[in-house]
């Protein structure tokens, strides 16, 4: 897989310079429709009702509320991600029996509508407050099959400051809907929530995606380190292939950017996904740009 991915990133300014240095289409701030209360799209030929809050959106709710509305990129990494032609599967990087994590997945869960198909499990993560909606979104598009079940566990234990994860709120086929703050969460017993109750085996995570979550840059630091301990899970396990992160964004701020490169880039190996690995909607000249990393040894 790295052999196809060409030169991996040395110097986050000189990426940064030729990221922003080409012509980038205007995206607004990159919403499908902030003002509707549903939009409808279609993945891979599918096709997806979504319901999102405007007024959520334009709250002062404090923690943010990006993920109140469906943004661009979304269905466009849901259709890349997801297509039969993706490199991290035609690599065998994902496959059927990986589980996937995604980092704040708001309100709309296109991506793991998307996915879930194709592994064998989806970990759906952001703030409880998404939660309400998502599981609209979930019960109105996932197969008619799925039948949603909770399972609670321990909320109250704590490691080094931060929370243990509170939950496993929902599941919906092999989507599960799991509570993760950036800040606030220690991910830690990630392992235990996704046992095997069948072998009583631990599980850790295959893959990591992150859709346009970089937009703060007080949230970098907490996003890299969550990525970095959720890596960490894997690499004291005794599996062969390390945790691959997916990170895509859409390019607005340069410094913002900046400064997330150059935080994970401390930690994290890193490429940028090349044209000819992508869909016409997200090549140069998109707005849009994937990367993945894979965590240092001296990280570990």
């Amino acid at each position: 897989m790295l052999e196809i991915l060409g030169d991996e990133i040395q110097d986050p300014e000189e990426e940064v310079f030729l990221l922003f240095s080409q012509d980038i289409p205007s995206q607004n701030l990159g919403f499908v429709d902030s003002k509707a209360t549903s939009v409808q799209i279609t993945v891979n030929g599918k096709d997806l009702d979504i319901e999102q809050s405007p007024t959520l959106l334009t709250s002062t709710r404090p923690g943010g509320t990006t993920g109140a509305v469906l943004w661009k990129i979304t269905p466009l990494i849901a259709e890349w991600i997801s297509s039969p032609k993706n490199p991290f599967f035609e690599h065998f990087i994902l496959d059927s029996k990986s589980i996937v994590l995604e980092l704040g997945c708001g309100t709309s869960g296109v991506l793991g509508l998307a996915l879930a198909p194709k592994v064998k499990r989806y970990i759906a993560t952001d703030q409880d407050y998404v939660f309400k909606i998502l599981r609209q979104n979930l019960e109105r598009n996932a197969p008619p099959s799925t039948i949603p079940s909770t399972a609670m566990s321990n909320s109250k234990q704590r490691q080094k400051g931060k929370a243990s994860l509170a939950s496993q709120l929902y599941q919906y086929g092999n989507i599960d809907v799991i509570a993760l703050d950036w800040e606030l969460s220690s991910v830690s017993s990630l392992p235990d929530l996704l046992g095997d109750c069948d072998t009583g085996t631990l599980s850790t995570v295959d893959g990591v995606l992150a859709c346009d979550c970089i937009y703060n840059e007080s949230l970098i630091d907490p996003l890299v380190q969550t990525c970095i301990d959720i890596c960490r899970l894997r690499s004291t396990s005794l599996a062969q292939n390390p945790t691959v992160c997916i990170i895509a964004q859409q390019l607005r701020s340069s410094e913002i950017f900046e400064a997330w490169l150059s935080a994970f880039t401390k930690s994290f190996r890193v490429w940028r996904v090349q044209d000819d690995l992508l869909s016409a909607d997200l090549k140069q000249g998109s707005g849009f740009v994937i990367h993945c990393g894979l965590l240092r040894e001296t990280a570990l």
